[in-house]
């Protein structure tokens, strides 16, 4: 960062003199002197010029790569930190927390080295005029300091156009058939106009402007040299942006951690857990799923990449043999040519064929713990019942399965049933 200052600083400084140099050699020019006269200012104009084109590009690039590199340290520290929690933070919470670390990021390019930038090339200038030191100390520093905005959480509204904007784009079709996409669609922009209007800083550019040109007054007043006058409008024109720079506030990301955790039934053999719809499976599986340690290999989850079927089956094992991946789908049943394009998240083949790919990386993976929420959802009772054996059959560890078909409750060893007040173990049916 510090070679992206001293370059941003010579490329200003090198526009700030090629105003001045241009200026001189413009009034100086039309004195007709002898073009010996000239011959030093010519130079200088078209050396500045082509300085500030040059340093202007390697300042970018230095600038880019000191956030670049602090970015992926900043990243794998807050992994590290998210991994190493016993309690893992809500959707919202995560959201700003990458808020956070994206604001981190873009302030260290858009508002710390801007601003440092032009607090020296206004240090360097301000040294010809007192007129010129008052507007630049203004613009350089009162100005970003009133610039400054209280704080707001906006993850709610942004977490809310989120889920407007996937609606629109991923269900389309349904909008359009049933006469809603007009409506959802009025209340995304709704939503986009509020979270644009609350994140506006307050714009003070026109006062900048107008000190910038009460100082170039006051110098003409005062009967400075033209050069003097244009090059601190130059350096003026450095300092404006600042006025709508503002540093933001982190957004807190602390919860309380719950001060109830559901008790988990004990892991052995082959359990599955059912209850009525809302009662807190789900929460259950990935309560347990946090406390595992895993040992060795890949966590396999429902993601289904942008490539082919070998590449997203491979995730869970890269090493796998055709033999192996063959043997995976001969228990899943997934009837996919192994080279076939899925499409982003699987949207080129069906439902069923997405989750039995989804349970194909499962088998192939061969944990040993396998929790899986549903996993046949999506296929028709017949083939989930199979499936599902043939799953329960080749787990050589312990499987814990979230489902709701009682039809496959004598697959298993235990059944614990989840209701309103506790988790109860029946026993196996049938």
């Amino acid at each position: 960062m510090k070679l992206a200052i001293l370059v941003g600083t010579l490329a200003e400084l090198a526009g700030v003199g090629l105003t001045a140099t241009a200026t001189w050699l413009i009034m100086r020019a039309a004195e007709h002197p002898p073009m010996q006269a000239l011959t030093v200012a010519i130079v200088a104009v078209r050396t500045l010029a082509l300085a500030k084109g040059a340093l202007r590009y390697l300042e970018r690039l230095t600038s880019h790569k000191a956030v670049l590199s602090e970015a992926v340290e900043l990243r794998g520290r807050v992994y590290d930190d998210l991994a190493n929690r016993r309690h893992i933070p809500s959707g919202t919470a995560l959201t700003r927390i990458v808020t956070n670390v994206d604001q981190h990021l873009d302030t260290k390019l858009r508002v710390t080295l801007p601003w440092i930038t032009a607090a020296l090339v206004s240090g360097a200038v301000a040294v010809f005029s007192i007129p010129l030191a008052i507007g630049l100390l203004i613009n350089v520093v009162l100005l970003p300091w009133l610039a400054i905005r209280k704080p707001e959480d906006l993850t709610p509204l942004r977490a809310k156009l989120t889920e407007q904007t996937t609606e629109l784009v991923h269900s389309k079709e349904e909008l359009v058939a049933y006469g809603l996409f007009d409506e959802k669609l009025a209340h995304a922009t709704k939503t986009a106009k509020t979270l644009s209007r609350k994140e506006r800083i307050r714009d003070l550019t026109p006062l900048a402007i107008a000190v910038q040109f009460g100082a170039a007054l006051l110098m003409l007043a005062q009967h400075e040299p033209a050069w003097l006058i244009m090059a601190a409008i130059a350096t003026f024109e450095i300092t404006i942006p600042l006025a709508t720079m503002t540093k933001p506030t982190p957004e807190t990301t602390d919860e309380t951690e719950p001060s109830y955790t559901p008790e988990s039934p004990e892991l052995q053999g082959r359990s599955a857990i059912v209850g009525p719809s809302g009662i807190g499976k789900t929460t259950l599986l990935n309560a347990i799923a946090g406390r595992l340690e895993p040992s060795k290999g890949a966590l396999a989850d429902a993601h289904v990449f942008h490539t082919t079927v070998r590449t997203n089956v491979l995730l869970a094992k890269p090493d796998a043999t055709q033999e192996e991946l063959d043997r995976a789908a001969r228990i899943t049943e997934l009837d996919l040519d192994w080279d076939q394009v899925v499409g982003e998240r699987g949207e080129e083949i069906s439902g069923g064929q997405r989750q039995r790919l989804i349970l194909t990386r499962s088998v192939l993976a061969n944990p040993e713990v396998l929790l899986m929420d549903e996993p046949t959802e999506g296929l028709d009772p017949e083939q989930a019942d199979r499936v599902l054996k043939k799953i329960l059959d080749n787990c050589q560890g312990t499987a814990l399965v979230v489902t709701h078909r009682e039809e496959q409750l004598a697959l298993f060893d235990h059944v614990h049933h989840r209701g309103p007040i506790r988790d109860e173990h029946v026993g196996r049916v049938g």
